[in-house]
């Protein structure tokens, strides 16, 4: 991984891990749309997640369309679920994760159906990582929130809704229907309240 784009990213999460917020806020940190630890930070993020460096890679492994749909901040590879297959909303299922140490800036790509055995067969990452969710664009997110894979993801997860995630099409062209819409409203501004959108009273 270039230093250029590791080091924002390396920066914010060391900020946000140092905060020990609740694991669910370092979900989604790429999204500047979201509620999550690294909103100022989201942008660099995003720039991990588009860049050649990441998506000439995963298209090695996924073909040429693609879809990133998920990023999140670990302390260490120690928090990665290896059983997390069974809450990706993607059907089929198919993707890769992609996991960039934020020590040294390398990156293993990990391909979800194998995820298990294949973090038990290799040496860990050092340190805190990024990861970073794709799924080919042949495949499609599943928005139902009572689908198995969300009922899921939201008993291990409690904070995060996966069915309004956001999807970004980082390559190629979709071929499965995908809603990239949901997600992508941004939240209300602070200020903003009844009272200050009241009519004022005339003197």
């Amino acid at each position: 991984m270039p230093e250029r784009l590791l080091a924002p990213v390396r920066a914010a999460a060391t900020r946000a891990l140092a905060e020990r917020p609740w694991p669910e806020l370092l979900s989604g940190v790429h999204n500047p749309f979201g509620r999550h630890a690294c909103v100022a930070a989201a942008w660099s993020f995003l720039d991990v997640g588009e860049s050649a460096a990441v998506v000439d890679a995963v298209e090695a492994v996924l073909g040429p369309d693609l879809v990133l749909w998920d990023s999140e901040i670990l302390s260490d590879a120690a928090a990665l679920d290896v059983d997390e297959a069974a809450w990706w909303p993607v059907a089929p299922l198919a993707g890769a994760l992609v996991l960039i140490s934020l020590v040294d800036g390398m990156m293993r790509l990990v391909d979800i159906t194998r995820l298990a055995s294949a973090v038990r067969a290799a040496q860990p990452p050092p340190g805190p990582l990024y990861v970073l969710r794709f799924m080919p664009a042949t495949s499609r997110y599943v928005r139902d929130p009572r689908a198995p894979q969300n009922r899921c993801g939201a008993e291990r997860r409690v904070l995060v809704n996966l069915a309004t995630r956001p999807l970004w099409l980082v390559r190629g062209r979709d071929h499965a229907g995908n809603d990239f819409a949901t997600g992508f409203s941004l939240p209300a501004a602070q200020w903003a309240g009844a009272s200050s959108l009241a009519t004022p009273s005339k003197p």
